[in-house]
């Protein structure tokens, strides 16, 4: 059955092509997000938003703010527990840091991020010595820790709330119920796979060693915490009434960022905010855009920008700093240049 099924998809990959679905979905959701956020928006009265906005206390503010800061914080373990899963342990904290940060901050924004988010990490991993194959082992792993906490976060939120799922697939409250068992099955059963023995996966240089069972949980729990934060965060930007619980807000947040995945559009922009609108229909749609806005500034448009202003900086750093570094050593290199023959001889010696 196995090699049937394999060759089935072969031929159609070859036929059709994957990439032409990704993108026919991609234009699909994107369609009808800006379908339903035209309807949606139909009769919003803009004057009303800024007013919510402006009923924002400053410790409101600041607390999201603070979820959103300790959510990027765990970005940076993705990376950090990336580099350690492909041996390259050697590398210190804060490249890890900076090249989670960054490539997620230009990649929520700009869009198709596991191509731009890449590109970041390479231009910053590829100073320590990593290598293009060892870049793309870690955004894999990095980004497999991203779904496995989407697995975790939407099996238990549905589980427990399922009506909150129901309010963006439209379908009834069982039907997810049974959806959320069966991934919370599906990731039990992959971690005891991965439990049992050393598991490996691809060909030659492209072979990626999975995490152990143990690790999994460690990868499921950073994914968990992320996705924790980044829901916190939208849910202190809410309205308070009427009062909708956490894990309903969560399990809608949630589904709306992976609608917003899905679309490639920068920053999930008209599709997330479509679904959220839609699936919290029970608040004052103006008071809910309000924080829908504020939330992306927080989000997106303020770790973006820090970014830009940190790869930014290091480039000129690199461009100018490291050049007169150079012409430094060069100078010292040469006999009389900058120090006595002598004491350069000994410094050689030293070496």
């Amino acid at each position: 059955m196995y090699p049937s099924l394999r060759a089935a998809l072969e031929a159609f990959d070859r036929k059709i092509g994957w990439n032409r679905v990704g993108i026919l979905v991609s234009l699909a959701v994107i369609v009808i997000a800006a379908v339903v956020l035209t309807h949606t928006l139909r009769g919003i009265d803009f004057h009303q938003v800024f007013v919510a906005l402006r009923g924002y206390s400053l410790h409101e503010v600041l607390l999201s703010f603070a979820f959103v800061v300790f959510g990027y914080f765990t970005l940076t373990m993705y990376d950090v527990f990336a580099l350690h899963t492909i041996g390259r342990t050697d590398v210190p904290y804060h490249v890890a840091a900076l090249a989670g940060f960054t490539s997620y901050a230009v990649g929520h924004n700009v869009g198709a991020s596991a191509f731009t988010g890449g590109a970041v990490r390479y231009r910053i991993y590829s100073g320590y010595g990593l290598s293009a194959i060892e870049v793309a082992k870690l955004c894999f792993i990095a980004g497999f820790t991203f779904w496995l906490g989407n697995a975790a976060v939407l099996g238990l939120g549905i589980a427990w709330a399922p009506e909150a799922a129901s309010a963006i697939n439209q379908v009834p409250p069982w039907v997810n119920r049974v959806l959320a068992v069966v991934i919370l099955a599906a990731l039990v059963t992959y971690v005891g796979w991965v439990w049992r023995t050393h598991r490996v996966i691809g060909r030659r240089n492209w072979e990626v060693s999975l995490p152990s069972g143990r690790l999994t949980l460690v990868q499921i729990l950073i994914g968990i915490v992320d996705l924790g934060c980044c829901a916190a965060a939208m849910y202190m930007l809410v309205p308070e009434e009427p009062y909708i619980g956490f894990v309903t807000v969560a399990v809608i947040f949630v589904s709306a960022t992976l609608l917003g995945f899905a679309s490639h559009s920068p920053g999930g922009l008209g599709v997330f905010d479509a679904a959220m609108l839609v699936a919290l229909w029970e608040y004052d749609k103006e008071k809910l855009l309000a924080g829908l806005l504020l939330f992306r500034v927080l989000y997106y448009l303020v770790p973006f920008a820090v970014a830009l202003l940190v790869l930014g900086g290091r480039e000129l750093w690199l461009s100018f700093g490291g050049k007169a570094a150079a012409r430094t050593k060069k100078g010292a290199e040469r006999p009389g240049a900058g120090a006595p023959a002598g004491a350069e001889a000994e410094d050689r010696g030293l070496g």
